[in-house]
Order: C-alpha cells, then sequence, then structure tokens
C-alpha cells in the first residue's frame, strides 16, 4: 500500500459497540437477548445469512425489531429498539476512540462511510454525540441512497476523501462490506465483533501508529 493518509471507520459494531453486544445486557426476555449473531448462546440463521451476503443487515433488524414490538408492545421499528438497546452505558469502543485521536494526531483525515446512522438511530441523542464530532465528515447511505458494499458507496467515500484507494484503511464488520472495499482497492480490515481489539491493532500497524497507552 501507499503511504496512507485516512482513516476510514463504519459507525455501528466498529465506533459504536454493535446492537448484538448490547443485547448481552438487554431488559428483555432471553427468548430474544439469546439471539445476537456471533455473540449468543442461541444460533441466529437469519445473522448467518447476513455474513454470508444473502440478507441485508436493514431487513434483519427490521425483524428483529418487529420481534422486540411483539414482545413489548411497542411500536417494532427499528429507531425504537436501537433508542432502547443504546440507552445508558458508553456506547462507543474507547480503543477506536483512541485510533481516531491518534490518526488525527498524526495529520490523517478520520472519516466514517456507514449505511445507517439516520436509518436507524434518527434523531436520538447519539448522533449527536460529541464523539461523532471527531469525524472530519460522515458519509451515511441512508441520506446518500447508496449503500454498501455497493461499488458507488466506495466511489463517493474516496471523492470525498479526495484520495487514492490505497491510501485509505478501512475498518468495517460485515465481510459483504469488506469485499466491496477491497474490491474498490482499499486498504480493508474486517472487525470480528468476537474480538474487535484485533483488529484496532492492525489498523495501527497499518497506519503506522503506536499502540495506545
Amino acid at each position: 500500500m501507499s503511504t496512507p493518509r485516512a482513516l476510514l471507520l463504519d459507525i455501528g459494531g466498529v465506533l459504536l459497540t454493535s446492537a448484538h453486544e448490547r443485547m448481552a445486557q438487554f431488559d428483555a426476555p432471553r427468548e430474544f437477548t439469546d439471539v445476537r449473531g456471533l455473540l449468543g448462546p442461541r444460533p441466529d440463521p437469519a445473522w448467518d445469512d447476513v455474513l454470508a451476503g444473502h440478507g441485508t443487515e436493514r431487513a434483519y433488524w427490521a425483524a428483529r425489531a418487529a420481534e422486540y414490538g411483539a414482545i413489548t408492545g411497542g411500536p417494532g421499528t427499528v429507531p425504537a429498539l436501537m433508542d432502547a438497546l443504546y440507552t445508558g452505558t458508553e456506547p462507543f469502543r474507547p480503543e477506536v476512540i483512541a485510533l481516531m485521536d491518534d490518526a488525527h494526531a498524526a495529520g490523517l483525515v478520520v472519516a466514517a462511510l456507514t449505511n445507517d446512522l439516520a436509518a436507524f438511530h434518527g434523531d436520538a441523542d447519539l448522533t449527536r454525540h460529541p464523539v461523532l464530532g471527531r469525524f472530519d465528515t460522515v458519509i451515511d447511505g441512508s441520506v446518500t441512497g447508496v449503500l454498501k458494499p455497493d461499488s458507488r458507496a466506495y466511489a463517493h467515500a474516496l471523492a470525498v476523501l479526495g484520495l487514492p484507494a490505497d491510501e485509505v484503511v478501512f475498518l468495517d464488520d460485515v465481510p459483504g462490506n469488506c469485499a466491496g472495499s477491497r474490491a474498490a482497492g482499499i486498504v480493508t480490515v474486517e472487525v470480528d465483533l468476537r474480538d474487535p481489539g484485533a483488529a484496532v491493532a492492525r489498523a495501527r500497524d497499518l497506519l503506522t501508529l503506536r499502540a495506545a497507552a
């Protein structure tokens, strides 16, 4: 790769702890919370389909929100589920915040390429959180209308950054999104939610940033 000049991050699952992680401490029946992607004690075939490229995150979370609404008598919408999940403890990964800060200190651009910040979280307090103000720019597919892994999403991000693909390091937790990024020529690190710190360490290596103290 060329000398890196930008760090590009997915938000949900990368900077923001994933909804599946939040479900582990969620006040809801275990029949709901035990099914949480790769992290739960019960199988989650619908999420397996997402990871295999046979389903979409939007459809998955719409179904989970409807399920939660049926349990609670709530509206059954994705924003309502996300609002419930992200109420309480700090939602952002401190190691990724540190990565962003160190990248900025090294003179790198720090940007987000996410699919569903507005669609999932709407005008909730989370979308106005000061951590998101650390980004130089946020590209949200639910605003642009182009979602990863569509090749146009990556082309648009590169155009906004004004950089060639091999000068950008991108982190995402969905294999299909990572495949799309690699196809665009972007240096890509896949985040495994079972060990997100490994991806952060790999990004630091690629960006030649010292390990966080």
